[in-house]
């Protein structure tokens, strides 16, 4: 039987996958869920990059939808899954460039922590993006220890596909690729090392960038503010928490 590829948009875990079986997990008993097969990676890997737009979602699902704003749907993302959300992101202008970080820290469904830093004058998108995972990643692991439910979020399809999908492999053939070196090695080694030790427990989502997720806009406007302000140290916002005054700030 042909490989196939399998891409999950909405489900308790997103991205690419490479057996039915993770996929199954992932949608089945998922209100909404938006999933298909491809016969390519390369084809999966665009799909999960466009977003699934084309994909039409089930009965059950057009009729929630039809019930539900989009707002509120985004609301209840953040409100109602997990304990503890985590939405991270990079920015970087120009690219490469003054690169920065941040991330953003929901309990019980409320705006708790807003974090930025990990200043790179020479970084890139990319790095900058992963810096945010790993630190995610971290705070992740100290609160599945805590007993906690976490999701980690990002926009960044690059970086979960590199320690969910592809770090595996790069593995077993000892940090090698066939045909060039891996990019941002050390930094993707580096997640994936705490994914590892983590992924059964953590629920790790790819979320649509610049779409209104507050989350997801929060990171990017801590991302950007490091990258402004040259912060090297990743350091906790101590600013008043006000989120259309912060979602007013520049992005990225």
């Amino acid at each position: 039987m042909a490989q196939k590829y399998y891409v999950v948009w909405s489900g308790r875990e997103t991205g690419v996958f490479m057996d039915w079986a993770t996929t199954q997990r992932a949608v089945e008993r998922y209100a909404g869920a938006r999933y298909k097969s491809f016969a390519t990676l390369a084809e999966a890997e665009q799909a999960f990059r466009r977003g699934g737009s084309a994909i039409t979602p089930s009965k059950s699902s057009n009729k929630q939808r039809s019930n539900t704003s989009a707002r509120e749907r985004r609301a209840a993302h953040i409100a109602h899954r997990f304990d503890v959300t985590i939405y991270c992101d990079g920015a970087c202008d120009p690219n490469p460039g003054n690169a920065g970080s941040g991330i953003v820290v929901y309990r019980a469904g409320k705006l708790a922590e807003l974090w930025y830093g990990l200043y790179d004058p020479m970084g890139t998108n990319n790095t900058a993006e992963l810096n945010a995972l790993y630190h995610a990643l971290r705070m992740a692991e100290a609160e599945l220890e805590a007993g906690n439910s976490v999701e980690v979020c990002s926009d960044s399809a690059y970086s979960i596909n590199c320690i969910r999908l592809w770090a595996p492999g790069w593995e077993k053939r000892g940090w090698k690729k066939p045909g060039g070196e891996i990019k941002n090695m050390k930094i993707i080694q580096n997640c994936y090392a705490i994914y590892r030790r983590i992924k059964d427990k953590l629920t790790l989502t790819h979320v649509a960038g610049h779409v209104g997720t507050e989350g997801n806009e929060l990171a990017d406007r801590m991302a950007m503010l490091a990258a402004q302000r040259k912060e090297k140290e990743l350091r906790l916002y101590q600013e008043t928490m006000d989120i259309p005054t912060l979602l007013k700030m520049r992005a990225g």
